[in-house]
């Protein structure tokens, strides 16, 4: 029995040990990753031209080698995962083996390979650019300690290793090859390496680090000269910063590829500003009112991306920054000129942050895309027309001011006007100096915003929101609680009530805070929205702007006061009541659009008019909002006035 047991055993051993290898063996066989297949084609765009030449073979292991990737193409395209249209890559990988195999051009070959790597990517979308700006300077230490060995120290192919090599390493400062490729290209043989060669991968560096490297190796073709000619030309032609909305246009595209639509010569000089420059695409140029259009594209692209590549919630995140950090802070200048274009944009813009909520197909997502980009090309040749004049900037400046300050204004004149009507003149310290210190914290976030940090626009919808809400809910009880006092001579009643002779402290602070929040409310959006337009050339007709919306304000506010101090104080009750209640609703709805901006609150649009100064936005979730607010003052009114008719009958019994 011992040797039976000792046998079970040893045989339980080899059937797990054959499970387990099948198992290892399962696992290896995983679906072919689409970035070594990109790699593959775009290998194949290139070097190609080294084994074929007008039809006939100039090197029998070159394309030995362009046989073996071209049906290793073919063969990855076939176990990728489902997509869309997996038909279409197969046809045309059919034809990109006949074209190797019939010793085709080198320009076909290269037409087909790229044509079919764009489709990959489409289909199967993956990081294509950098997260963040490259850190060159790192890039110089980090080629130094990994490259130069066999690359050289200045990317001619001569390091001290590069002899033992075969074969050669690449020289770098080969133009030829250099215009050919990619950035994305150079990032994929940093990464994975390159098969058949002594170029091994580097995936242990960061892929900071390896975008920096393929920033750095992949302009060491290029001279000072090309340089300063492509900065020329990215400062002074707007249509050639718009081609180059996101960074994905400059690490996907070659210097050949450029050429088609831009010209040899623009498309070098280009190609060498910006691959020693590369924050230049998420900057302004000199003089240049589109950065905000370039952010919003960027953001847009990335958004798209990463739905594709299935994480949704950093789609999401990136459609709302597409709008809050590149769209909304020009909104006022762009209003001034064009209205209904701004609100398209707006719109559209809600549609696709609910496609992504609503998991909408990727086509659908990108068709939107597309429609949004074609509504920003159209609002930045709205605005970029010569810079914004001088009567456009007085303008914004004169709307922003207004809009965003009679809000604020109704609330603490109706504060003030409530404190004289009640004889409470000593109270009325709190709320001014609730409004005074939300100026002085105004001011404090311009300096911070200009100097110290950047808000993002997430943030700032959050601030406004929440604020909003805040505001709207005490508005809905004060106004209550003043219908209820212009109720039957209640006022009288409330006016000689022994705990109405003074406040209490904690009342005071109330007034204190109310005020403050509804201005700083206020006093927050304004300063972001100036921050964002503000430039020397307009900065008399800003602050122009500036100075007559304070005037027609403080206007406001003397004839609000005067008209106050006129009106019997019931009928100032029953007035101020119903203003009050109306301006908890306009409030609720803001609050809640707000937050839907910064991904707080779902959003579902329906068809409904939108009314900016009422709050009435077409979106389910606010309307809903404001009408639950509506009924809850109507229901409190309602309440008030009965309960003032059982009053009076009372009394008379």
């Amino acid at each position: 029995m011992p040797f039976a047991r000792l046998l079970c055993h040893v045989l339980s051993i080899w059937l797990l040990s054959g499970i387990l290898a099948s198992t290892a063996l399962a696992t290896s066989a995983d679906p072919p990753n689409p970035r070594q297949t990109w790699q593959l084609l775009d290998y194949v765009a290139v070097d190609y031209a080294g084994a074929i030449q007008d039809g006939k073979v100039i090197s029998e292991g070159e394309y030995a080698e362009m046989r073996e990737f071209a049906a290793t193409i073919h063969a990855h395209l076939a176990a990728l995962p489902a997509s869309p249209d997996p038909a279409e890559l197969i046809v045309e990988a059919d034809q990109l083996v006949a074209a190797v195999e019939a010793k085709a051009e080198p320009s076909v070959v290269a037409d087909l390979a790229h044509r079919l790597a764009d489709r990959l990517l489409v289909l199967y979308p993956v990081a294509a650019a950098p997260t963040s700006p490259p850190d060159l300077a790192r890039a110089s230490s980090l080629y130094a300690q990994q490259c130069a060995a066999c690359h050289g120290a200045s990317g001619h192919g001569d390091g001290p290793a590069a002899a033992s090599l075969d074969p050669p390493p690449i020289a770098f400062t080969d133009a030829e090859r250099a215009a050919q490729r990619s950035l994305f290209a150079l990032y994929q043989a940093i990464s994975q390496g390159v098969q058949g060669t002594s170029m091994v991968g580097y995936a242990a560096l960061s892929e900071a680090d390896r975008w920096a490297l393929s920033f750095y190796v992949g302009g060491m073709a290029y001279s000072a000269e090309s340089d300063a000619k492509g900065k020329a030309l990215w400062n002074d032609d707007a249509d050639l910063r718009r081609h180059f909305n996101s960074p994905d246009m400059l690490t996907r595209a070659s210097e050949m590829e450029l050429a088609k639509s831009l010209g040899d010569a623009p498309a070098k000089a280009i190609t060498a500003f910006l691959r020693s420059n590369p924050d230049a695409i998420n900057q302004p140029a000199p003089g240049s009112a589109d950065s905000p259009f370039a952010l919003a594209r960027q953001r847009l692209a990335d958004s798209i991306h990463a739905y594709g590549a299935g994480d949704v919630a950093q789609a999401r995140s990136l459609a709302l920054s597409s709008y809050l950090d590149g769209i909304e802070p020009i909104e006022p200048t762009l209003a001034t000129r064009d209205r209904a274009l701004m609100r398209e944009i707006e719109t559209r813009m809600s549609e696709l942050r609910s496609q992504l909520g609503n998991a909408a197909s990727t086509a659908d997502v990108s068709a939107k895309a597309t429609e949004i980009g074609a509504l920003l090309d159209r609002a930045e040749g709205v605005l970029q027309d010569g810079h914004t004049d001088a009567m456009t900037a007085f303008v914004g400046s004169f709307t922003i001011l207004l809009r965003e300050g009679l809000e604020a204004l109704l609330i603490v004149i109706g504060m003030i006007a409530f404190l004289r009507k009640a004889e409470r003149r000593e109270e009325l310290r709190y709320v001014h100096a609730g409004w005074v210190s939300a100026l002085l914290a105004g001011a404090v976030t311009w300096a911070v915003a200009t100097y110290f940090v950047s808000i993002s626009g997430a943030n700032r919808e959050v601030t406004e929101g929440l604020s909003a809400l805040f505001a709207a809910a005490v508005l809905l009880s004060v106004g209550i609680w003043m219908h209820q006092k212009s109720l039957a001579g209640r006022w009288q009643q409330y006016l000689h009530e022994k705990m109405s002779a003074a406040l209490t402290r904690r009342s005071a602070w109330f007034l204190f805070v109310l005020a403050f929040v509804a201005v700083y409310r206020e006093v927050f959006e304004t300063i972001l929205f100036f921050i964002a337009m503000w430039s020397e050339q307009n900065s008399r007709a800003i602050l122009g702007g500036l100075l007559a919306g304070s005037v027609v304000l403080a206007l406001v506010a003397y004839w609000m006061l005067r008209v106050s101090r006129r009106l019997p104080i019931s009928q100032f009750f029953s007035i101020s009541s119903i203003l009050i209640a109306v301006l908890a609703v306009v409030l609720v709805g803001k609050g809640i659009i707000a937050l839907q901006e910064a991904g707080w609150v779902a959003q579902t649009l329906i068809a409904a008019p939108r009314v900016d100064w009422l709050g009435v936005y077409p979106s389910w979730q606010s309307l809903t909002a404001q009408l639950g607010v509506a009924i809850a003052a109507a229901i409190g009114f309602i309440f008030n006035a009965r309960s003032s008719r059982a009053l009076v009958n009372a009394s008379k019994a």
